[in-house]
């Protein structure tokens, strides 16, 4: 099957950019190494094309109700132009993909998903949903860009007349950027401030360009998915495919926070009430590397010679400078200050859990 390729390819290759699969697209991984992006972001700035996650509008009268059945959180919290992280589960408790929802009006809810799961969760949603409440996958007419890093907010500003500062974390207003109407949301997947910005995926094109330039004099650089994966692997975000999938409930990916099992009932709600009661069977940890090596997805862990889980994600982080990485062990060796093993092609290289995140940036 032919894989997909965003608006914004033509520039990518324009721009140099290494190209590889991801979730079924074709997708810059970087443009002058990963390194340099990932350093760009946490010091300055970074743009990122996002075209290819998923957008599904939810509507009606019944939205809301629908949408608290399907999710983990609670959207009945949100005020209008509000946003949060949830989960939606199977019956089971494992998950089906972790998202953002957006409470854009009244009865107009708006579901950030993973590019790789969008067909999956349209599917998912369009078989629960009853009279009142309309599930429409509108990604092919979207574009998305992130916007991220310190510099973010003073590149974006003399652009719109929405006034940036009021504009909290997780929350979203429509307004324009550069003439181009459109979403401007306070998320990101890096760890540090910015913004993300949905508009017509016709004038997606347009709007990088004219965030480009005018960032060039503040550091702004293009960053592919590489420096993506490193930026939310040192602020410890989870991944779909590494630290969550249908096998992985959000309470062992320690994502309990965003279950919330007081509310009325939601998929999957039952089962992980019973997990909760019964003990988790593994827990998903933070550790670093004390020996040389990088630790990869699949990797066994060790400790005392017995594997006890294993690696979610790993990589070297460029801003912390040390090797990184999440995996699942089980619960009696989750503490930080723990020493475990990880299995490196044939050799048991020494690593010590930590706490998570690996990361934080520091507020003004």
């Amino acid at each position: 099957m032919a894989l997909k390729r965003t608006p914004l390819f033509q520039r990518h290759q324009e721009l140099g950019a290494r190209l590889v699969e991801f979730g079924g697209w074709e997708m810059p991984v970087q443009y002058t190494g990963i390194l340099d992006e990932h350093r760009a972001v946490r010091e300055r700035a970074g743009l990122f094309d996002v075209c290819h996650m998923g957008e599904i509008r939810v509507t009606g009268t019944n939205a809301l109700p629908f949408l608290r059945r399907m999710l983990t959180n609670d959207p009945a919290m949100l005020a209008v132009g509000q946003a949060q992280y949830t989960l939606m589960c199977r019956p089971h408790g494992g998950v089906v993909d972790d998202l953002i929802a957006y409470r854009l009006g009244d009865e107009e809810y708006l579901l950030i998903v993973n590019a790789s799961n969008t067909d999956k969760d349209y599917e998912w949603l369009a078989e629960h949903a009853g009279p009142g409440a309309n599930v429409e996958n509108i990604s092919d007419a979207s574009g998305l860009l992130a916007l991220q890093g310190p510099e973010a907010q003073a590149i974006l500003q003399p652009l719109t007349e929405v006034e940036l500062s009021a504009v909290k974390y997780y929350h979203a207003t429509r307004g324009e950027v550069a003439g181009i109407p459109g979403l401007i949301s306070r998320t990101g997947y890096t760890g540090e401030d910015g913004f993300e910005l949905m508009v017509n995926a016709e004038r997606v094109g347009e709007l990088w360009d004219t965030l480009l330039e005018a960032g060039e004099k503040r550091g702004l650089v293009p960053a592919g998915l590489g420096a993506r994966d490193t930026l939310r692997l040192e602020a410890a975000m989870p991944l779909y495919g590494h630290e969550l999938e249908e096998d992985i409930n959000p309470l062992e990916a320690g994502l309990g926070y965003f279950v919330k099992l007081d509310k009325p009932d939601f998929i999957g709600r039952e089962a992980l009430i019973k997990a909760k009661e019964e003990g988790l069977k593994r827990k998903l940890i933070g550790f670093r590397m004390i020996g040389r090596g990088i630790a990869r997805q699949g990797y066994p862990i060790q400790h005392d010679g017995e594997t006890v889980g294993q690696v979610t994600s790993g990589t070297y982080a460029p801003y912390l400078e040390q090797a990184i990485g999440m995996g699942f062990v089980t619960p009696e060796l989750s503490e930080p200050g723990t020493r475990i093993e990880i299995a490196i092609r044939k050799r048991s290289v020494e690593a010590e859990i930590v706490q998570r995140p690996f990361y934080k940036r520091k507020r003004k």
